[in-house]
């Protein structure tokens, strides 16, 4: 049953540009308030309209929170709906992005920028620890052929320290040719293929020169696949070992910004792009990054109804997450490698740890901000850290 129209394209913008500014949590709490807010008290959207858009979101690559809140301005309002809310919802991050990378060039060289960032990257590596964790078990469930794909990505990421978008693409073409055949040597004779297609990526990777900043980003933006943590791998490859647009602690830096300001972890790439070219170079990455979002949003979901749910796609689709799921597992490692380089920063990311445990429901913000503290303290007792 389809409900009427009960409110103005004007009403959803202020909506999404007021989650964009206050919604903190990361994709999964982000959905949830889109649920409760525009489902089950405003009665907007019907259920099925907010389930039709989140499995969009989950199949087609792109930030999961962006995705869907593309659908529902697409749902009653086509294009223009849609674009307005997408800009509404990223808008407020990018700002906060941009301001705290102004800052952050400005105050680069003062002791105390440093010491807050020396605590907020311990804490940030076991933030994004436990997620990778939970993304895991959330995510790959009992399928062997799934955790055998991240493994595989995770030892991928791992030797080579950068992400390879021709590897997630034949982990997706990997689960769907193994859902069709389930013998143990077709598994055998697939895993094979795609070591011998990793070979040869790793050999193209190395002649593989990106020339502008809109160019990455846009292929970066197109392999984000349900968390904005997956783009983490894929930026750090290029960002940190290829071009050097950053150093390991300005990367860890970057993803700190994000997840310490509300809207999507993927803003992230707006503060790369100001470290790496100022304003503009914030813009276009941002715009870049999130233009696959846009257009793998609005051009299936007029069709979506009708072949969303075939089988072959969700096994390409899954193939693709759990790749990706052991890329950022192999991110964790590599930059824990580079983070850890003193007791004390192992010390606080293990008491991080535990209080993700233990304490599930602190937000995770408030424990970064409890990391700069921390990390002020440190370097006021030991200068020398």
């Amino acid at each position: 049953m389809e409900l009427s129209i009960r409110y103005r394209l004007f009403d959803l913008v202020k909506y999404f540009l007021k989650l964009g500014a206050i919604g903190f949590g990361g994709p999964v709490a982000l959905v949830a308030h889109m649920h409760r807010d525009l489902v089950e008290q405003r009665n907007w959207i019907s259920e099925e309209e907010y389930k039709e858009g989140l499995s969009l979101a989950q199949l087609a690559p792109g930030p999961l929170a962006a995705q869907l809140a593309i659908y529902i301005g697409f749902i009653h309002f086509g294009l223009i709906g849609a674009t307005l809310v997408g800009f509404a919802f990223i808008m407020p991050s990018f700002l906060m992005v941009l301001a705290l990378g102004y800052l952050y060039v400005v105050y680069d060289g003062i002791g105390w920028i440093q010491a807050v960032f020396y605590g907020v990257g311990a804490t940030v590596m076991a933030i994004i620890a436990v997620s990778a964790y939970k993304l895991s078990i959330k995510s790959l469930g009992k399928n062997k052929i799934y955790w055998i794909i991240a493994f595989l990505l995770a030892i991928n990421t791992f030797i080579t320290e950068k992400e390879s978008s021709w590897l997630l693409l034949a982990a997706g073409g990997l689960s769907w040719w193994l859902s069709k055949k389930r013998g143990h040597t077709q598994v055998l004779n697939g895993i094979q293929t795609l070591f011998l297609f990793w070979q040869q990526t790793v050999q193209v990777q190395e002649n593989e020169k990106l020339t502008t900043i809109g160019l990455f980003f846009l292929k970066a933006g197109a392999f984000v696949f349900g968390s904005g943590l997956a783009i983490v791998p894929f930026l750090y490859g290029s960002v940190v070992n290829e071009y050097h647009w950053l150093n390991d602690q300005q990367f860890l830096d970057a993803v700190a910004v994000a997840m310490i300001t509300p809207g999507p972890v993927v803003i992230t790439v707006g503060f790369i792009g100001y470290l790496t070219a100022g304003w503009m170079g914030a813009v276009v990455a941002s715009l870049a990054t999130f233009l696959p979002c846009y257009l793998f949003t609005v051009l299936p979901a007029p069709y979506f109804k009708k072949y969303g749910k075939k089988a072959g796609i969700k096994e390409f689709v899954e193939g693709v997450t759990a790749g990706a799921i052991g890329a950022i597992i192999g991110a964790v490692v590599v930059l824990g490698k580079r983070q850890f380089t003193d007791f004390p920063s192992i010390v606080l990311a293990l008491l991080v740890l535990i209080i993700l445990i233990r304490f599930k429901k602190i937000p995770e913000p408030v424990l970064i901000l409890l990391g700069a503290g921390v990390g002020l303290v440190l370097k006021l007792l030991f200068p020398d850290l």
